[in-house]
Parts: C-alpha cells; structure tokens; sequence
C-alpha cells in the first residue's frame, strides 16, 4: 500500500525549521515500511522520498542522481549562512562516523544548498573544508530551478525569509532532514534533529553492515 502522497508531504512538512532553527518532528505515518528487528531506524523507508537530481558540484561539475549511484549516500538540504543548525547538524554527522565499527565505511555526504544566490561552488568548497564536517562532505548547487526540483523530490521544502537586521539581508527556513539513500539512490531511512551522533552511527553500523 502506498501512503498517500499530500499526506506525507504533510507530515513531513512539519518538521521544517524555522529561521534555521528546528522544530518538532511530526508523526511518522502508520504506513512506512517495516524494518523488523530494526524498525525503530528502517521504518522510514518510503518510496515517495527520493528522486533525480541535476545539481553542480563544489568543483563546479554537473551532477545527477547517476553519479553517486554504487554507493549510500546521506544528504542535507541546509547553506552556508545557516548560523547554527546546519553546522551543528554537519557536526554530528561527522561524530557519528567516527563511531562507526572498524570495518564500515561511512557513507558519501552532500550537501545541497537551499540558497543558490549566494552558495557559489567556490563558496561551498570553502565550507565543506571545515575540519569539523564530515571528512567526503560534498556541496552541491545549481540554478534555483534546479535545486527546488531536487528538493521537491526529498519532499524537502525551503523558503527566503528577508531579516534587514542580518549583515546576510535574510536567511532561509528549511526543513531539516538528513537522508540516507541506498546505493540505487532508494531512500533507506531519515534522521531528524532528535537523532543523537549515538542513534546515526547505530543506525548506520546496522545498514551499511548488510
């Protein structure tokens, strides 16, 4: 059975940030799909999340879904001006890999940049670097076009909020997600901002180890 689509874009729209800030996660849907023994991580699985990507990197590289197929992949829709979220979110990331048993590599990581104007690719190399991020973080950027079609596929939803009082002019609301995509760019879970470094790296250590 499939879960209705406008009821997990509901559902899943109430847990956007707001101003950079997160908020609550909502109800997961009754419906997910069932991990077993492992449903507390693997019943986030919906087919409805996930889809083609046309996107730059922070080499300047055009890139699809296609290029980092062959491997999971865990992916943030945040930006570089995000004054705390982001880079805590980043942070965790990378504490949880660290965690990771001897043996299971980490996932690649992208981040895709809900605010094309001002996240160059020159830019987002420059932020990825940040030695407190994960290690392969990758940004990724594109027209604004292209990067709403990315997060329309996440169900990832972002909006410009004008702040004349900010030396940045405004600063984006974003849902705040991270999702881990098998190696056919199929959703395998999400985590939300109650994911603790501890439960991420659980999580994984169990995926990546099947």
């Amino acid at each position: 059975m499939t879960f209705p689509y406008r009821t997990l874009i509901a559902a899943l729209g109430a847990i956007a940030a707001t101003a950079c800030s997160p908020s609550g996660p909502a109800d997961a849907p009754e419906t997910a799909k069932s991990g077993g023994t492992k449903s507390g991580c693997l019943s986030r699985a919906y087919p409805e999340i996930g889809g083609p990507i046309s996107l730059v990197n922070d080499k300047g590289e055009a890139v699809t879904q296609d290029t980092f197929k062959g491997h999971p992949t865990l992916i943030y829709f945040g930006f570089t001006y995000c004054p705390d979220v982001c880079p805590m979110t980043l942070v965790t990331v990378a504490r949880a890999y660290k965690m990771l048993p001897e043996g299971i590599a980490p996932p690649q990581t992208l981040l895709i940049s809900i605010d094309p104007e001002r996240d160059t690719p020159e830019k987002l190399a420059e932020y990825v670097a940040t030695s407190a991020f994960p290690d392969n973080l990758v940004g990724l950027t594109g027209t604004p076009e292209q990067v709403r079609a990315a997060a329309q596929a996440f169900i990832a939803d972002y909006s410009r909020v004008d702040d004349p009082s900010s030396t940045a002019g405004y600063t984006m609301d974003h849902t705040s997600l991270l999702y881990l995509m098998d190696k056919d760019w199929n959703l395998k879970t999400f985590f939300t901002h109650d994911d603790t470094s501890e439960t991420i790296a659980a999580c994984l250590a169990d995926v990546l180890d099947e």
